[in-house]
């Protein structure tokens, strides 16, 4: 039992039974429980995972009913159905069987019962988001483009707030985009920012940003060595399906791109319950069911064990079903045609056991009981046994207030987590840049109103300068006109000038006109009058 995990005791009604070992070094090939509800499937996925943090593997394991967290502490014989697991444990010779606790770290995406598990928006990527979201095809391309283009601009895509950002600068500059990227219409981006919306409603707030969890803060010991248990508490997340299966698939993603390589190692590095397993397949596209085939393919060379948990093993997918080795088998009850379907396909996939009816066994099982197949040393699947489950060690119901309290105060990952963390991202700088272009026209339109009013007032200048000038120009030719005119002086000169002119030059023509015709006879005087006249008038004119 050293080298590997009791799970219980197979046909105990031949030879003492053959004990189901779990072997560490396949443990890695992950595995299967299933089984229809009130038949055993917690109680078996409680009592492995203690066995893994017994031997110092690190356990990952979502809590969706919420009593899976009493793994932390130790049963109790006063506990109910203590007697029976008391009696199962003697019945399936566990010589030594006692009540013990397990090291473990409460999580919660909504911080409310454990160390709040955020991740960047970046880290989670479009095609999970995408499917987070529920887009098609058309808006998944335009996410992609947004992611691409924040890559290039080196904006960090931390929160939801940073997404909206991108999103509406995408929104305002959707033929730049189109022309570079491809095409970006203002509809496929409405629709985005509306499903962004419903999400944040759901509480996809708060499992993006910062401190984003580190994946190796899943992978600790305590000082005895043992392997802590990662408790998710998901009672509430079970209400947003989509939101629980994105998240576990983006867990199964970051392990498998941060861990090395590490091929078979003795035993695992972390290994991984999920309850409620078909959660992560139901609906999903090709591309999603894919993603999920692949994660779970390659990530056991990196050392890592994967576990679903489901009541109806066709709920996994074929693909997906057929990577995993370790199988227990719970009953299930035949009541619809699906429910003997499903018997029939889960009785396909074990190895034969001539001595078994395994269709006909697995209705029979009674609670505590299952088929078991478990991987060899050699990789081959063990035959099939109907097997009584070994019971766990530890609490069978969940922990209340105070005890949880306790637990998270010693908590080797106290104060990590709790604060969230809002540093400078795609929101902050995109806002920036709005305001400084804004604040760039404003400049602008301040500067151009500006130079049209100092336009306006130099025309107005120009035109009082211009009219001032003519009025000017009409002083200075009036006064011009004004110096021009004689005084009152000059003329009263002038007046006298022309009249004392007037009066020589009568008395000269008169004087000339004797001079000239002489006499006194009449008619001498009669010519002589005539001619004086004509002089003097001439003479006269001269001298006015």
């Amino acid at each position: 039992m050293s080298e590997g995990i009791f799970i219980g005791l197979g046909a105990p009604e031949k030879d003492g039974g053959v004990p189901q070992i779990l072997n560490l070094r396949r443990a890695n090939r992950h595995g299967l429980i299933t089984g229809a509800t009130g038949t055993g499937k917690t109680v078996t996925l409680q009592g492995i995972a203690e066995s893994f943090s017994a031997r110092g593997v690190p356990v990952f394991l979502a809590d969706v009913k919420g009593d899976l967290s009493g793994i932390a502490m130790a049963g109790s014989p006063a506990a109910k159905n203590a007697d029976k697991l008391v009696a199962r444990a003697q019945e399936i010779g566990i010589e030594n069987y006692s009540y013990a606790d397990n090291p473990a770290i409460f999580w919660d995406l909504y911080g409310e019962q454990g160390h709040p598990i955020r991740t960047t928006v970046s880290e989670m990527g479009p095609l999970l988001l995408s499917r987070l979201m529920g887009l098609n095809e058309t808006q998944e391309g335009v996410l992609s483009i947004a992611f691409k283009y924040a890559d290039e601009e080196g904006l960090l895509l931390l929160d939801l707030g940073d997404l909206q950002a991108m999103l509406a600068y995408c929104a305002e500059n959707a033929d730049t985009l189109s022309a570079r990227y491809g095409n970006v219409t203002k509809a496929s981006v409405g629709a985005i920012q509306r499903q962004l919306l419903q999400l944040e409603s759901q509480g996809g707030d708060h499992f993006f940003g910062e401190p984003a969890l580190d994946i190796h803060d899943f992978l600790k010991v305590d000082d005895q060595g043992r392997g802590y248990v990662n408790i998710l508490a998901a009672d509430k997340l079970m209400q947003s399906p989509r939101l629980y299966a994105t998240f576990l698939l983006w867990l199964l993603s970051e392990l498998f791109e941060t861990l090395p390589e590490a091929g078979d190692p003795d035993k695992p590095v972390l290994v991984f319950f999920f309850d409620e397993a078909h959660l992560l397949f139901d609906d999903a596209p090709k591309a999603l069911t894919d993603k999920i085939e692949q994660v779970v393919r390659l990530i056991r060379s990196k050392g890592v064990g994967v576990y679903f948990v489901t009541q109806n093993p066709i709920d996994i997918p074929q693909e997906v079903a057929g990577q995993l080795g370790n199988r227990i088998q719970h009953a299930l009850r035949a009541f619809t045609p699906r429910d003997q379907r499903a018997i029939k396909a889960a009785a396909e996939t074990f190895r034969i056991n001539p001595d078994l009816d395994v269709a006909t066994a697995i209705t029979e099982l009674k609670v505590g009981e299952a088929l078991v197949s478990l991987l060899q040393e050699d990789g081959s699947p063990g035959i099939v046994q109907r097997t009584l489950i070994a019971p766990p060690r530890s609490r069978l119901g969940p922990v209340d207030a105070k005890e949880r309290a306790i637990i998270q105060s010693i908590s080797p990952c106290a104060d990590k987590y709790d604060a969230a963390v809002d540093r400078e991202s795609a929101e902050e700088i995109l806002a920036a840049r709005g305001e400084a272009a804004a604040a760039a026209a404003q400049a602008a339109k301040a500067q151009a109103e500006s130079e049209k009013a100092a336009a306006a007032q130099a025309r107005v200048e120009a035109k009082q300068r211009a009219a001032e000038l003519k009025e000017q120009a009409r002083r200075d030719a009036a006064a011009a006109r004004e110096a021009a005119k004689p005084s009152a002086f000059d003329k009263a000169v002038q007046s006298a000038t022309r009249s004392a002119a007037s009066s020589v030059g009568r008395q000269v023509a008169n004087e000339i006109g004797r001079a000239v015709f002489g006499g006194s006879s009449r008619r001498s005087s009669s010519s002589g009058g005539l001619a004086g006249r004509l002089v003097r008038g001439i003479l006269g004119g001269l001298f006015r």
